[in-house]
């Protein structure tokens, strides 16, 4: 079992949890992920590391309550046991001295795309990173960025905070003015298939289609998606991908597949309560 060690509220419905795993810590690279299962009944979610700390033998991830497991999690608190948390899983990202990167984050996207921005910084890179949300409230992690960030803009959809606009907005006028050689994008399908549309085919585009996986094995087949006309799975092949591409019109159409499950297990949640692990066998 692995306990919760720090919990932060982020923005209405995301929150951050900090796990002890020293196992997991020690090998963690950037853009992995876990999968976690919350008690013998639960089901397995995969999330991307949002950071890791090889020395303290922590995991952060971060997540938001959109489904009947990501809301039994944001129930729990510090002292309680996740049941099962295994990993780290995925190909990692490819950290190498490209020159100028763009690290594109959209909502929740921000914390995967950061270990791989900080990398990538470390790396001898000059990073640009692009975070954007729907509000100045539903903003995560800002001061992080900056801080990996040669340079960081900020795209809301009210204009609450920075640009108001979408990240492709602030991205179109990085790209005419500013010599590139790799942009990195994480967030919602719609948003990274936005960013496909806005990139040039000749400037390297790497996508994380984390956000397609289910059960994060190959198993189930959820994440099964076309790049190049070949068919990969996210999880076990992935989830980084080349954004060019990627078949966008194929992941939105299975993106919806089981929205009708998710709400009915979410009402089920809603009207149950949480039976959640902890230190006094709650």
């Amino acid at each position: 079992m692995y306990k919760i060690i720090e919990r932060e509220v982020l923005a209405p419905k995301i929150k951050l949890f900090k796990v002890k795993a020293p196992e997991l810590a020690r090998k963690a690279h950037p853009g992995q992920f876990i999968i976690l299962r919350i008690d013998e009944k639960g089901e397995r979610i995969p999330l991307t590391i949002a950071d890791f700390d090889a020395q303290k033998g922590t995991i952060t991830i971060i997540f938001q309550e959109v489904g009947r497991t990501t809301d039994l999690l944001g129930q729990m608190n510090v002292g309680d046991f996740i049941l099962d948390f295994v990993g780290p899983l995925g190909s990692a990202s490819e950290i190498e001295n490209f020159g100028t990167v763009v690290c594109v984050g959209g909502g929740v996207g921000v914390a995967p795309v950061y270990p791989i921005a900080r990398a990538l910084h470390e790396a001898g890179n000059k990073v640009i990173s692009i975070i954007g949300a729907r509000s100045k409230d539903m903003l995560i992690w800002e001061n992080e960025m900056k801080k990996i960030s040669s340079e960081l803009y900020v795209a809301t959809d009210d204009g609450t905070a920075g640009t108001r606009g979408f990240v492709t907005n602030v991205l179109e006028e990085l790209l005419a003015k500013e010599r590139v050689d790799r942009v990195v994008a994480i967030g919602p399908v719609v948003m990274m298939h936005a960013v496909a549309a806005v990139v040039p085919k000749n400037l390297p585009l790497i996508v994380s289609l984390n956000t397609i996986m289910v059960d994060g094995t190959g198993m189930c087949g959820a994440c099964r998606l076309e790049a190049a006309g070949e068919t990969f799975f996210a999880c076990v092949d992935g989830p980084e991908f080349d954004g060019h591409v990627v078949n966008w019109d194929l992941i939105l159409q299975r993106s919806k597949m089981f929205v009708e499950e998710e709400a009915i297990a979410l009402r089920a949640v809603i009207e149950g309560g949480c039976k959640c692990q902890s230190q006094n066998g709650r």
